[in-house]
């Protein structure tokens, strides 16, 4: 983080300074990273207390004293801990993102700092790792750990921004209404990535066309000289370009119109090759992330970091750079007996489901089976049904071999999969757990069969796929 002093960092958070018996003085400067977590705590850093559904981080407060936090944000003062300096706000998540987006509008100031937000139902993750692996090869580059695009993580990783830093890519989910609005504020992103407008959390917000209002917020809040970096194979994310503030529209995607997009896709279990074309340049890429759908998170990135100035063949090999998507994202495991693994059960919607099937079904070794093992879709409120359904149509249609489901939130996938009376009954079967799953699909496996596991986290299914991963090592 840049360094401010115990007063510029209450001001920014609109609280209220308490020095205690600290021995510290007001305008003691302060450098050290944010943290929510006590056990994460290095010495010189601020500690948020942040209550939680489960527990109060005001508890653990002393730990985070212990380990050598210089401030504590809390939302009453902790008379115990008077020898730390204590700033109390109204809400400690809300200073957490003021901190933030206070510390990224002083360095975007100077003029140096380029930032990217990234949003969509699907891809976000694996766009961001792409980004990043491309960006950090031309200057200091900011980006989330693992999935931290919410209204914690995303300011966490903000707060790492320095005066060095030349790129921050900020991952922006849809956790709550209004988070992209919120989010896009602090960050004030210079592009604007829209990925893709799903069902993914569509429950919560009336449908598509909600999910697809709220996503739109991050473009409406780009500057005139910024760019919206859109998707024009999506429809909705395409009808953006007519609202967004940005001086810019640049459109990648396969479809016609596209200024960046691949040609020659070859997909294998090793990774994709395409020809990544740009405006006035064009490259061979030997893309390792498995997963045909992935081209497009590729081409997200590379259209970004042209639009950033980055030359083809920084991008080409920043994106070569990158041998998966994230942990239990389209993760290879296995090779006993050449058996794969495919573990992509971190996340799932009906997007990401249907396209992680026809890459299973691509991927079919003569002589072998393709297996899917199935968990729940979550967050689909009233459209878990149908989704659910349509996924046992597309494990018939894209001819998979066999189909383990497993928990009751999935159990329709197995349903319909048997209505459609191609499937037997031994070809598509129901499990209550996890456990049962793993010896079921010990038992099941066959030499160069390929087995992709796929859910949502909640499904637990993700450490299904480590336990045969390793199985089948």
């Amino acid at each position: 983080m840049i360094e401010l002093t115990l007063t510029e960092i209450a001001a920014a958070v609109s609280g209220t300074l308490h020095l205690g018996d600290s021995g510290a003085d007001a305008s003691q400067a302060v450098t050290g990273l944010a943290y929510t977590d006590s056990r994460e705590v290095v010495p010189g850093g601020i500690f948020f207390a942040k209550p939680g559904e489960a527990t109060d981080g005001h508890l653990f407060a002393p730990a985070a004293a212990e380990n050598g936090a210089a401030v504590l944000v809390v939302e009453h003062e902790l008379p115990e801990l008077a020898s730390v300096p204590q700033i109390v706000v109204a809400e400690v998540v809300t200073a957490l993102g003021e901190l933030a987006g206070e510390v990224v509008a002083r360095v975007h100031a100077k003029g140096a700092l380029r930032v990217v937000g990234i949003t969509g139902s699907n891809g976000k993750t694996t766009t961001k790792n792409l980004l990043a692996s491309i960006l950090g090869r031309i200057g200091e580059t900011v980006a989330p750990k693992e999935s931290f695009n919410n209204e914690v993580g995303a300011p966490l990783t903000m707060l790492r921004v320095t005066d060095a830093t030349r790129f921050l890519v900020s991952e922006m989910g849809l956790y709550a209404p209004g988070a992209i609005t919120w989010l896009a504020g602090l960050a004030k992103p210079d592009l604007g990535v829209e990925l893709k407008v799903g069902l993914a959390h569509a429950g919560g917000y009336g449908g598509i066309e909600g999910v697809a209002r709220e996503k739109a917020a991050l473009v409406t809040h780009l500057p005139a000289d910024g760019v919206a970096v859109l998707n024009i194979d999506d429809r909705r994310v395409a009808a953006m370009a007519e609202h967004t503030t940005a001086g810019e529209v640049l459109w990648f995607g396969l479809s016609q119109g596209a200024q960046v997009t691949a040609r020659d896709i070859e997909l294998s279990a090793d990774g994709t090759r395409f020809t990544l074309v740009l405006p006035g340049a064009r490259a061979s890429v030997a893309f390792k992330v498995l997963g045909e759908h992935h081209v497009m998170n590729a081409l997200a990135a590379a259209a970004s970091a042209h639009a950033l100035g980055v030359g083809i063949d920084d991008i080409v090999a920043g994106l070569e750079a990158v041998t998966r998507a994230e942990r239990w994202r389209m993760e290879v495991l296995g090779g006993r007996d050449g058996i794969t693994v495919i573990n992509d059960a971190y996340n799932a919607s009906p997007d990401s489901m249907a396209a992680a099937l026809r890459t299973l079904a691509k991927l079919k070794r003569p002589g072998g089976r393709t297996i899917a093992v199935v968990g729940e879709m979550a967050e689909l409120g009233e459209f878990a049904g149908e989704e659910h359904d349509r996924v046992g149509l597309d494990v018939v249609v894209l001819g998979i071999d066999r189909l383990v489901v497993v928990g009751d939130g999935a159990r329709r996938v197995h349903v319909s999969a048997m209505r459609e009376g191609t499937f037997f009954s031994d070809e598509s079967q129901y499990v209550d757990t996890v456990d049962e799953a793993f010896e079921l699909v010990r038992a099941l496996a066959q030499p160069n069969d390929t087995i992709l596991v796929k859910s949502s986290k909640v499904a637990g299914l993700r450490f299904l796929g480590d336990r045969l991963g390793e199985s089948f090592a």
